[in-house]
């Protein structure tokens, strides 16, 4: 379990927890139709860092910013959180249409994700004040949302946020699994 805090802040910070986030797919426009592709996921970490989110609060909102608008940002990384038993069984992306490989939960697999050990997943669970059921990063889905999109939207959607010490694992297994090194299959 991880030390969580439910009490929202004003500004958007590394960690927290928002539902039903929109992702915009594609785009495309034919012969005058705009034709816009969209993914709603139940939930998301933010995963940006901390000091980056606060200087583009104080730039943009707090009032107390400078004209120099260099602490700005266009956008949050995110992660989309999934529920764990949906990716033992590889069915958490069935809504799109995609089979994922099973992770046998009682099994070494099982066992290696849920004890963060698995370089691409982090296994988060919350005390039973929060209402979001045992669940799994996945370091391989994550994507960029607005600034602005997600600081209106955390009005009505945020969740909670991981503690202090336990959004540091996060981020530093995420850029550890987005720094590694691919060697190519030949």
């Amino acid at each position: 379990m991880k030390k969580i805090r439910t009490r929202k802040k004003a500004r958007i910070s590394q960690g927290d927890i928002f539902k039903d986030v929109e992702f915009i797919e594609y785009a495309i426009e034919k012969d005058g139709i705009v034709e816009i592709s969209k993914i709603v996921f139940p939930l998301v970490v933010v995963l940006t860092q901390d000091c980056d989110l606060n200087q583009d609060y104080t730039v943009r909102w707090a009032r107390n910013g400078t004209s120099n608008h260099d602490k700005k940002l266009i956008s949050v990384i995110v992660a989309p959180l999934y529920n764990a038993e949906h990716v033992y069984e590889g069915k958490h992306l069935s809504e799109l249409k995609m089979t994922m490989a099973e992770i046998k939960k009682g099994k070494t697999p099982g066992n290696t994700l849920r004890q963060n050990q698995t370089p691409r997943y982090h296994y988060l669970e919350f005390p039973s004040n929060v209402p979001v059921v045992s669940s799994v990063i996945d370091f391989k889905h994550y994507f960029t949302v607005n600034v602005e999109y997600l600081k209106k939207h955390k009005k009505d959607n945020f969740i909670c946020q991981i503690g202090p010490l336990y959004r540091e694992d996060v981020s530093q297994r995420f850029s550890s699994y987005l720094s590694r090194i691919g060697l190519p299959e030949s």
